[in-house]
């Protein structure tokens, strides 16, 4: 029997069509708003087996609404979507539509889209997903290579990302994780002191370890490489050496970022406001890097292609 929920994701981005498409595959009928989107986003979400529906029929029909799109829209989609739904009118003892913020934003930022729907029908859960999944340490070499290049970002054929998710309420958060029967990974974050901005916190943590180190490494190899071509082959040569572990972790790391370094400048920069002033001014550096990388100066991505290409031979 199919299942009777109707989800709205929104956007229909690499992610959002990814998770449409793991909850279509279940039966799930899926939503989104595609006003003022381009082809090629209409074509995704087609494919995705998305329908194209007004704010206010979401908020009217749906039991859930994912936000899922670049941080520094999270905010105003909030806006849009309570503005364009209000008065939307819904069946009776039928509850307002949940409504997931599962952005890369910092709690403050959270914070804020969550009191926006304190007077609203609606309730309100902080989410924030995982975008590389654990690896066996017997992977090696171009096989790791692969896996990683794959088990990251939208979910796909062979990976599924975690959904974190926290709220004030338990209740709530367990019939989010309900979502589960229909493919999309949810985790809830409960315990001591947890709530609305945890799930945040906690991607902001996971990413400006694992994508800080990505971006540590490529900062490193671009600079040694701008002193001079032999700098960067007495490094690559060193960490081969001395550091066999972080060569691996280059060549598995580095590759899949270039595509999607225009995606982590804004979520570098929510990191830095997490983590504060002062050491929070790592996170603004590493923001450049990023838009350095997504401008595609070709002599920076020959350097770092070439550094990794180089590093796989010696891990043969």
């Amino acid at each position: 029997m199919s299942p009777s929920i109707r989800v709205a994701v929104i956007a229909a981005g690499a992610m959002g069509s990814g998770v449409a498409r793991v909850l279509t595959r279940n039966g799930v009928k899926v939503l989104t708003n595609l006003d003022n989107r381009s082809e090629a986003t209409k074509k995704r979400a087609r494919e995705a087996g998305m329908q194209d529906a007004s704010f206010k029929e979401i908020g009217s029909t749906c039991d859930w609404v994912l936000s899922i799109l670049p941080p520094s829209d999270a905010f105003a989609l909030a806006e849009k979507f309570l503005q364009e739904s209000a008065g939307s009118t819904r069946l009776a003892a039928t509850p307002a539509p949940v409504f997931v913020d599962c952005n890369a934003v910092n709690p403050a930022t959270v914070h804020r889209i969550a009191d926006l729907f304190e007077k609203s029908a609606s309730k309100f859960i902080d989410a924030g997903s995982m975008e590389l999944s654990e690896v066996h340490s017997s992977l090696s070499g171009q096989t790791l290579y692969q896996f990683l290049a794959r088990t990251s970002g939208p979910p796909s054929d062979d990976y599924n990302p975690t959904f974190y998710a926290s709220a004030g309420n338990d209740s709530l958060l367990d019939s989010f994780v309900g979502l589960s029967k229909y493919g999309l990974k949810v985790s809830a974050l409960k315990g001591e002191g947890a709530g609305i901005g945890d799930a945040s916190a906690l991607k902001m943590s996971y990413a400006g370890i694992t994508k800080g180190t990505t971006a540590l490494f490529s900062t490193m190899i671009l600079a040694a490489h701008q002193s001079s071509p032999a700098t960067a082959d007495a490094l690559l040569n060193e960490l081969h050496a001395s550091q066999p572990f972080l060569l691996k972790r280059i060549t598995s790391a580095v590759p899949p970022m270039v595509p999607k370094a225009y995606r982590w400048v804004g979520e570098m920069e929510e990191i830095a406001g997490f983590v504060g002033e002062g050491e929070g001014e790592i996170y603004h550096g590493i923001s450049k890097l990023y838009s350095r990388i997504e401008k595609g100066d070709a002599q920076d991505l020959a350097v770092l292609a070439n550094f990794v290409d180089e590093a796989k031979k010696k891990q043969q």
